[in-house]
């Protein structure tokens, strides 16, 4: 049983990354948030490489993030992948409940022409 909240969401993001696995044609989208900015990636873990990411600081905010913000973010970042030429990703919410930040980066990134 986990301890805290931390320990908690590394177990299940251990599981979630067990199931999933990006490839260079469908690379796995992982998304990070902390308490002032949300980042997101384009991973291939075959070649261990990021292909692209986007984050709510590049967008000009510092101090913190709300769902526009987020949603901006998605939108920024699925823009970046069609330049690449990537519209299929595997989803990696990296542990964290599927609700309000990551939701609105979710449907931003869907509104871009992200698939998944």
């Amino acid at each position: 049983m986990a301890i805290d909240k931390a320990s908690r969401r590394l177990r299940i993001k251990r599981g979630i990354r067990n199931k999933i696995q990006g490839t260079a044609e469908k690379p796995r989208l992982s998304v990070f948030k902390s308490n002032t900015a949300i980042y997101a990636q384009l991973i291939d873990d075959i070649n261990c490489q990021t292909i692209s990411s986007s984050s709510s600081r590049e967008l000009g905010d510092l101090k913190s993030i709300n769902v526009e913000k987020s949603k901006e973010v998605g939108k920024n970042l699925a823009e970046k992948a069609s330049a690449n030429g990537i519209t299929n990703v595997v989803f990696d919410r990296n542990g964290y409940i599927f609700h309000g930040k990551l939701k609105a980066f979710a449907e931003g990134a869907r509104e871009g022409g992200l698939k998944f």
